[in-house]
């Protein structure tokens, strides 16, 4: 065990780095800039993962025009992304870039991980008030397989489709996570990348939780897939029994630049938390949006693309 005195000189020490972090204009509201509309939620009829209860929000920037095949970006652990006064402040950002014409018109869906509720909790169907405690949520995160991808190809997007025009251009489509959500997306990308181009993992959990350790491994060992990698984690991050996160994240960005894959490493000095990943989620969407037309996406699709 770690004398008490070292713990709080650690835990000090990665509080005084997050400190540099803070918020710029473009995570902030700006009078004259529309904005999007919010609305919220909730699954129960999961076939992939039976059981669970879910809320999830959507988020539809004022420019949506249901004509055009729109780009969406999925949010694991949505609460801590929609949050307007938390860590990302998401929608507030894609407000403001999406006004400038720094990132093209993006529906956000923001999904909270599944919850199997307790005996007592079923009729309720009541999610925990800690969504990061939900009960099924290292399972979906952290197990590298297709099943959460297929969750969402197969159940949340068919939902949020019925009211949204969504395109169907792997261009178009991203999934972005903290911690184990990080991984996650990265997993929806890897196994589906005919499906989501574009990744986005804050503080990923690339270790030993449930395998997610052997990516490094298989980036540089499978063909180039067609995706789009940025990472962000700090040298505070995590060490645990599931391994080093810091390291995790330095070996996967060493990976993805060995394989040749489109991707960036923001290495900052932070700990487990969306401080640095929130001071530059504006910088790190323009990244990922670069280069997507949405009437060129518009174009592709009705061909058949």
């Amino acid at each position: 065990m770690q004398p008490i005195a070292w713990i709080f000189l650690t835990a000090a020490a990665s509080f005084a780095a997050d400190e540099e972090y803070t918020l710029g204009p473009d995570s902030q509201v700006q009078p004259g800039v529309p904005r999007g509309k919010v609305t919220q939620h909730t699954w129960t009829e999961s076939k992939v993962f039976p059981g669970t209860v879910r809320d999830y929000f959507v988020y539809v920037p004022a420019q949506y025009d249901a004509k055009v095949p729109t780009a969406v970006m999925v949010f694991q652990d949505g609460h801590a992304y929609a949050k307007e006064d938390g860590e990302f402040r998401t929608t507030v950002v894609f407000d403001n870039l999406i006004h400038k014409k720094e990132m093209p018109p993006v529906i956000g869906i923001f999904i909270n991980p599944g919850h199997i509720p307790r005996p007592d909790q079923v009729e309720k169907k009541d999610p925990p008030k800690d969504r990061f405690r939900a009960s099924n949520r290292s399972i979906e995160y952290d197990t590298p397989s297709d099943a959460y991808v297929r969750f969402l190809l197969e159940e949340i997007l068919p939902e949020v489709g019925k009211s949204y025009n969504l395109t169907q251009n792997p261009a178009g489509r991203a999934s972005c996570g903290i911690s184990s959500g990080g991984i996650c997306a990265f997993t929806a990308a890897w196994e589906r990348p005919d499906a989501f181009s574009k990744v986005l993992s804050h503080v990923g959990s690339f270790t030993n939780i449930r395998g997610g350790h052997i990516y490094p491994a298989k980036i540089r060992k499978t063909p180039k897939k067609p995706i789009r990698v940025f990472l962000q984690d700090g040298e505070k991050d995590l060490d645990n029994a599931h391994g080093n996160w810091p390291l995790a994240n330095q070996d996967m960005a060493a990976a993805l630049k060995f394989a040749r894959y489109d991707y960036r490493f923001e290495f900052g000095k932070g700990g487990h938390n969306g401080k640095h990943g929130g001071a530059i989620l504006p910088e790190s969407l323009r990244w990922l949006w670069r280069d997507y037309k949405p009437a060129a996406a518009k174009e592709s699709e009705a061909k058949g693309f």
